[in-house]
C-alpha cells in the first residue's frame, strides 16, 4: 500500500498525526503533484484548519487546475465558513473539471439554497438525489427546496420516499403536513404533524403548525 492510500486510511481512522506524517512523506518525494496536498487539504478541512486548507488546495490547483477534487476541497473550506458565493463558485469550477458525485451537486445546490436562490438551486439538488437515492440529507432537502419552488406534487413524492428509507423522519412528517396546508388539505396535515410529534414530542413547529391546524378546523 502507497503512502496516500496508508495517509488516507489513518484519516479514516481520525489517525491525523500519523496521516499529516504520511502526507508530508507524499508531498517531499512527489513536489510537483497535486494529490498530497488535496489529501493534506481534506485533512485540515478534518481539523478545521481552514486558513492551512485553502493554501493546499489552492498549491494542487497551481500545480494542476484540472484537478478537480481541489476545487471540491476549496469548496468546502468555504461552505464550512459560510462564504456561500465563494463555495459555489469552486463547486462549479469541479463539475465543468469533470467531477460528477452527489455530493459536489449536493453541495452546490446547499450554496444556492443558503443564499435563497431555491429555483437555481434546484437542478443540482435534483442531480445529486438522482446519483444518491438512499442519502437521506440529499432526499430531504431536493424534497424542501421542491416545495419551495411551488413543486408540491413532486415534494410529496419525494418525503415519502424519504420516510420509505427513514420511517421515523420528524421533519419529513412536518413539512408533508405544511404541503397540505397548502393542498388546503387540513385534515392530512394534522395527521402528519401528529406523526411528526409522536417521532419528537418536541417538535415545536409541529405543535405550533398543529394547534393552528387544529383552531381552524374547530372553527376558532
Amino acid at each position: 500500500m502507497d503512502k496516500l492510500q496508508q495517509g488516507i486510511d489513518r484519516m479514516q481512522e481520525q489517525k491525523f498525526e500519523e496521516a499529516a506524517k504520511l502526507f508530508t512523506g507524499v508531498i517531499e518525494e512527489n513536489p510537483g503533484e497535486p494529490l498530497g496536498y488535496i489529501n493534506f487539504g481534506n485533512l485540515l478541512l478534518h481539523m478545521q484548519e481552514y486558513e492551512r486548507a485553502e493554501r493546499f488546495f489552492e498549491r494542487a490547483i497551481s500545480l494542476d487546475d484540472t484537478a478537480a477534487t481541489a476545487y471540491y476541497g476549496l469548496g468546502n473550506v468555504y461552505y464550512e465558513q459560510d462564504s456561500f458565493t465563494k463555495a459555489q463558485n469552486q463547486f462549479l469550477q469541479a463539475i465543468e473539471k469533470g467531477l460528477d458525485e452527489a455530493d459536489v451537486y449536493f453541495l452546490l445546490g446547499m450554496s444556492l439554497v443558503q443564499q435563497d436562490y431555491h429555483k437555481l438551486a434546484l437542478p443540482y439538488l435534483s442531480r445529486a438525489a438522482e446519483i444518491d437515492p438512499n442519502d437521506v440529507d440529499i432526499q430531504f432537502q431536493f424534497g424542501l427546496c421542491l416545495a419551495q419552488n411551488e413543486q408540491f406534487d413532486e415534494a410529496e413524492r419525494v418525503l415519502k420516499a424519504l420516510l420509505d428509507i427513514v420511517p421515523e423522519h420528524a421533519d419529513a412528517f412536518y413539512n408533508l403536513g405544511v404541503i397540505c396546508i397548502y393542498k388546503e388539505e387540513a385534515e392530512a396535515a394534522l395527521d402528519y404533524f401528529n406523526e411528526a410529534l409522536k417521532v419528537q414530542s418536541d417538535h415545536m413547529l409541529a405543535a405550533h403548525a398543529k394547534g393552528e391546524v387544529e383552531k381552524a378546523l374547530n372553527g376558532k
